[in-house]
């Protein structure tokens, strides 16, 4: 988070948001209490590393061994898993050479931030953060026997590994998390519960996933309609996330969020904070 302690203030005390992410669950709450706000926590989705996955390990050696022509990098906390993978067996030095010695794809400014604090600088990002864009430009380029290293996100299959190979590319893929289910069920069913009641102003969320995690968990309690309601109505539950991949789910239902202009977190707090104490603001003066 880069904002200044100048702009900290109470001024969203008795707003209630919830947050839906486990990665950097704890200083997303803290910035947004710092501005007075009531955190409740209901991760959706549990991150889950394969640092000991022996083929990740195999896939990294046989990339070390014979050198990939494209490392596409899907996410930020996978290239660093990745890296960690690596130096756990012994093969940082061998593995920052392979991907330098690649044309590094990055989709979005969260992966291409990873690539560079490894000391590392993509040759093309997707600032779509889309992994249909980065199918359609190498397709369009042309992948015919070029042995492509795909760093998959926590869902898994994402077509690319199909295209390409069907391009005629030679596929590596690499899985280095994966999305598990919820850490607290029950956490989630609250947080449910409280959009469906509108007892809570606002929930931000950080992944495609883990919003259809969430909007799944209200349609397993019979409760899809009232949280989509919530959501739809001016005035009632602010839905926020993280960008433009993070808000499709939620777009396909009919709500639309607020996204920042920048992709970030601190962004995203900033959004909140200024939207939050707008129709704060606002109640007051009507219940005045």
């Amino acid at each position: 988070m880069d904002e200044s302690r100048s702009e900290l203030s109470g001024q969203l005390s008795g707003c209630r948001v919830v947050l839906t992410a486990q990665r950097k669950a704890e200083q997303f709450a803290t910035a947004l209490e710092r501005h007075g706000a009531e955190i409740v926590h209901a991760p959706t989705l549990s991150v889950i590393p394969n640092v000991d996955d022996p083929e990740l390990v195999a896939r990294t050696r046989a990339l070390i061994d014979e050198q990939p022509d494209v490392v596409i990098v899907t996410t930020g906390v996978g290239f660093n898993g990745w890296a960690e993978v690596a130096e756990a067996e012994g093969l940082s030095e061998q593995w920052h050479a392979m991907i330098a010695g690649a044309r590094i794809i990055a989709r979005g400014p969260k992966a291409r931030g990873a690539i560079q604090a490894a000391g590392l600088t993509p040759a093309w990002v997707a600032e779509s953060e889309t992994n249909s864009e980065i199918q359609q430009v190498l397709l369009e380029q042309g992948v015919h026997g070029l042995r492509i290293a795909v760093q998959h996100h926590g869902a898994g299959a994402d077509g690319l590994d199909d295209a390409f190979a069907a391009a005629g590319a030679e596929v590596s893929s690499l899985v280095v998390y994966r999305w598990g289910p919820a850490p607290d069920p029950d956490a989630v069913a609250d947080a449910v519960g409280l959009v469906a009641d509108r007892r809570c102003d606002a929930v931000a969320f950080t992944s495609a996933p883990g919003v259809t995690a969430f909007l799944d968990a209200a349609r397993d309690q019979g409760l899809l309609p009232e949280v989509v309601a919530a959501f739809t109505d001016k005035n009632g539950v602010l839905a926020a996330v993280v960008g433009n991949v993070t808000a499709v789910p939620l777009v396909e239902h009919g709500i639309e969020p607020l996204i920042p202009e920048r992709f970030r977190l601190g962004a995203l707090v900033r959004a909140l904070v200024a939207e939050l104490t707008a129709r704060k603001q606002a109640g007051d003066e009507n219940r005045g």
